[in-house]
């Protein structure tokens, strides 16, 4: 039986409206999730609260077993450092290092090693001795998913990990994503503007009038 790795209930938050109330869902093992929505319907903002950036004003998420709002600072970035994996729009990759240093820098923080097969996978290997400021966008963007995923995450959170990238690289990302969390046994919660990206995962909702809703396949 999978287990459950992400439980979210009755989510609500606002700035200086209300973006969206009531949001509940559940993640298991091996289970891919894609959400998506117009922009500023608050995709992104629900992706922090269910990865411990921004505590949401009403509502409880349960990861990995742990109220995460419950937990002191501590014990939340250890669950960033070795549990989460976070791919963010930005690289935030550090421009003066090599590729190859960049993704070390994670895995001894996670006291991983390197997986030379992923590296394969996202075509990325040969350009481990170059500079981060060589590389194209859609380069460094397959170098900040390596070193995401070089932590071996249980749960993979992705803000747009496709949106600058052409048709092509964008579907060998996703694909690596999800042959990633099926022999890991772990799981990935995808905000995208893309139809095509979403539709390559299990279950798909919609962020529509506050409200999210799963939509039919």
């Amino acid at each position: 039986m999978s287990q459950t790795l992400l439980t979210a209930k009755n989510i609500a938050h606002k700035f200086d409206y209300e973006l969206f109330s009531d949001v509940n869902i559940e993640l298991k093992e091996k289970e891919s999730i894609a959400i998506v929505g117009r922009s500023g319907s608050g995709k992104s903002t629900l992706l922090h609260i269910f990865s411990t950036f921004i505590k949401p004003n009403s509502g409880d998420v349960t990861l990995l077993g742990k109220n995460i709002y419950s937990l002191n600072e501590e014990q939340i970035e250890d669950l960033r450092r070795y549990e989460l994996g976070i791919i963010f729009q930005a690289h935030y990759l550090f421009k003066g290092m090599t590729a190859l240093d960049n993704i070390e820098i994670a895995t001894l923080l996670s006291k991983e090693k390197i997986d030379n097969d992923l590296l394969e996978r996202l075509e990325i290997k040969e350009l481990m001795p170059q500079k981060i400021g060589e590389l194209s966008g859609g380069q460094q963007q397959r170098i900040s998913i390596a070193r995401v995923l070089s932590k071996k995450p249980k749960v993979i959170f992705a803000d747009e990990p496709t949106g600058n990238l052409d048709k092509e690289t964008a579907k060998l990302v996703m694909e690596v994503l999800l042959e990633y969390i099926e022999k890991n046994n772990s799981a990935l919660i995808l905000v995208t503007h893309d139809v095509e990206m979403a539709e390559l995962c299990n279950r798909s909702f919609k962020l529509k009038e506050k409200i999210l809703k799963e939509i039919s396949t």
